[in-house]
């Protein structure tokens, strides 16, 4: 793994499992190519932070313990998530930047040395914000934010934005970490 990275952020719906569509805690299941991973970003001792929308905690259908005991089992470092809703204006819902900037001031990051991984443009916006670089995957929503973003459907800042690298899925995503300098 490339010296360089600091941090790697993994979006969960989609990018390390379920579908396009939540999936509450207990139902949630990892793709097998994300505990691969996964596995290989510890080997490399490169810290994993989730980095996730969770409306349905502000519905009430889950709760933030629910989520963190979840991914802390997958073996994430530390989770960022937002529980709001998304007409609430936080400033951690993606495509705002709050969680990213958290982790880096917890944790000490320059997030330019950092990588987003995940399945929406959402994620990637975030990403842009604060100079990460981003990873699209074409699982979950990933196969049709790739094809609006070969379409040129993105508009405003959002079409400012252009991904670093395309995976298949995140398996491929590490592997192609790998490949930095």
């Amino acid at each position: 793994m490339s010296k360089w990275i600091q941090a790697v952020f993994l979006d969960r719906d989609g990018t390390i499992g379920g579908h396009d569509q939540v999936v509450f805690p207990g139902e949630f299941e990892l793709y097998p190519n994300a505990v691969k991973a996964i596995e290989r970003l510890k080997e490399d001792g490169i810290p994993i932070y989730s980095f996730t929308n969770q409306p349905g905690i502000a519905a009430g259908k889950s709760t933030e313990r629910a989520f963190h005991k979840e991914l802390k089992g997958f073996g994430f470092n530390a989770v960022y998530l937002c529980p709001h809703s998304p007409d609430a204006g936080c400033l951690c819902r993606k495509p705002a930047s709050g969680l990213l900037e958290k982790a880096a001031d917890e944790h000490q990051l320059d997030l330019e040395k950092c990588v987003v991984i995940g399945d929406r443009w959402t994620d990637l916006m975030a990403a842009h914000e604060v100079g990460c670089l981003k990873v699209l995957v074409k699982t979950g929503a990933g196969y049709d934010a790739y094809d609006r973003y070969c379409r040129k459907q993105y508009f405003g800042k959002w079409a400012e934005v252009t991904p670093d690298y395309i995976a298949q899925d995140v398996l491929d995503a590490v592997n192609w970490l790998n490949t930095l300098n």
